[in-house]
């Protein structure tokens, strides 16, 4: 829902020697123009996505891992020019739109009665104005980004169709699926002892469900320690779009019956048995285009983006320490 963002108060220390001096608080990642980004704000920001990571190879792993390290510095230095730019450009941000986008995180987030978002945020790690800084950091890049991006995000007619019929063919091809699991769950503040001790324990309840005969309903309603426990772990049918990525990515890709080795999700560890599949008619055309248009906005947006960055980039002074 929110994402953890780091806040390493050595902007102070970016006079006379700024790598030597950032060094004695944290280790710079990349010095973008006159900016640090040092090496803890870099793994708060991938922290998430390194809970998530769930090969057994250690060389995978660590493959993985700086991987998405370096996904999160290129993010991060992205965002150090778009603030630049923003500077430059005079763009600001009333506390009134601030105050909107809150109620928005409240209301998508059903985090309606007083005190809920507070509580939300302190289990992230966060406070109040610390949050409303970092939305307030975000209407600042959406109106940049409006300015620089928009007017060359167009989607045509054509383009519609193409996504429509390429939905069409998927939804023809593909099902929705009946789906148990069963949750070992991982604290959010977790150690890697601790996850690694939890996907353990998932591994071994995943080789307990596939004994010959095993009703996995009932092994879930003892072993599961998710809210479905009570319902033998039952998740109902469900379609693509619906579950987190990694759940939805195994779901779809198990055979009837079959049961899962543990999906890291942000909860902790799943072990996911399908128990049924079916086809699925597609929607109409006009009842999907408002959601097609709005994907394909989004993709073209990311891509325009993505060139964006790159060209400032080209014309700033980044030199990547990590």
């Amino acid at each position: 829902m929110m994402k953890r963002v780091a806040f390493v108060a050595v902007a102070a220390l970016l006079s006379g020697a700024p790598s030597a001096r950032a060094e004695m608080v944290d280790k710079v990642a990349a010095v973008v123009n006159r900016d640090i980004i040092t090496l803890s704000e870099v793994q708060q920001r991938a922290a998430p996505e390194l809970s998530r990571l769930n090969a057994a190879d250690p060389s995978k792993r660590a493959e993985m891992r700086a991987q998405l390290m370096k996904t999160a510095l290129d993010t991060l230095i992205g965002e150090k020019l778009m603030e630049a730019q923003i500077a430059e450009l005079g763009i600001s941000a009333t506390e009134g739109q601030v105050d909107e986008l809150v109620n928005d995180v409240r209301r998508q987030n059903n985090l309606t009665e007083p005190g809920q978002l507070e509580e939300a945020l302190t289990a992230e790690g966060l406070t109040m104005p610390k949050y409303r800084d970092i939305l307030r950091k975000r209407i600042l890049r959406d109106q940049l980004l409006r300015a620089k991006v928009g007017p060359k995000v167009k989607v045509t007619e054509e383009d519609l169709k193409a996504a429509y019929n390429q939905y069409a063919r998927a939804e023809g091809e593909d099902s929705e699926v009946h789906a148990r699991h069963i949750l070992v769950s991982v604290d959010p503040k977790a150690t890697e002892e601790q996850v690694a001790a939890a996907r353990k324990k998932a591994e071994g309840i995943a080789q307990e469900a596939r004994r010959e005969g095993m009703d996995f309903s009932a092994l879930a309603r003892a072993r599961s320690e998710g809210p479905s426990a009570a319902d033998g772990g039952d998740l109902g049918w469900f379609k693509r779009g619906v579950m987190v990525a990694a759940f939805e990515k195994v779901a779809f890709n198990l055979k009837e019956g079959e049961v899962s080795e543990p999906v890291r999700t942000n909860f902790g560890w799943h072990v996911l048995k399908v128990e049924e599949r079916r086809s699925v008619a597609a929607a109409p055309y006009e009842e999907m285009r408002p959601k097609l248009e709005s994907k394909l906005i989004e993709q073209k947006t990311e891509k325009f983006l993505e060139q964006y960055v790159q060209e400032l980039r080209q014309k700033a002074s980044v030199d990547v320490k990590m």
